[in-house]
């Protein structure tokens, strides 16, 4: 009982937790799955003080698959001390994606984003770094199914 109490008060405080999300902020995500990996152009726009619009433009490949993509994501952000803080939300991304330069197809999927950063503009530096994760479900395409993807942010703020 104590476990789920202790449990409750972290969620309740964090809920209530609030932080300041930058009004702009610009830069690259750079990962992937282990197999297909690659960089995004990361742009995030502030929709209040604890919600933000990030748009992704993405790229990359391996030897026999190439891909480019566009994400959009809705983030929900809390503050867990100075300039650290939490995020989660939901998203949808649309990809373009070549096998072999032989089986084109275009690829739907649904899913979210969940992510530590650091926003460096506590110490006056305009910078933000973030570490994510990304679960989507391919809903169309040749590879449908559970994809995901984890990242390494680092952007400008504005």
């Amino acid at each position: 009982m104590k476990k789920y109490l202790i449990g409750y008060i972290i969620l309740f405080i964090g809920l209530y937790a609030q932080s300041q999300v930058n009004p702009h902020a610009i830069g690259l995500r750079l990962g992937g799955n282990g197999e297909v990996n690659g960089a995004e152009i990361s742009y995030q726009h502030g929709l209040g003080e604890m919600n933000r619009l990030e748009l992704d433009l993405g790229f990359g490949g391996n030897r026999n698959h190439s891909r480019i993509f566009l994400t959009g994501i809705y983030h929900w952000n809390w503050n867990i001390s100075n300039g650290l803080n939490w995020y989660v939300g939901p998203g949808a991304s649309l990809g373009f994606y070549s096998y072999d330069d032989s089986k084109n197809y275009i690829n739907i999927g649904l899913g979210g984003q969940i992510g530590l950063e650091y926003d460096f503009n506590e110490l006056n530096l305009p910078i933000l770094l973030s570490i994510d994760f990304r679960p989507m479900v391919d809903l169309i395409g040749d590879n449908s199914g559970l994809g995901w993807g984890a990242a390494l942010g680092i952007r400008y703020i504005w």
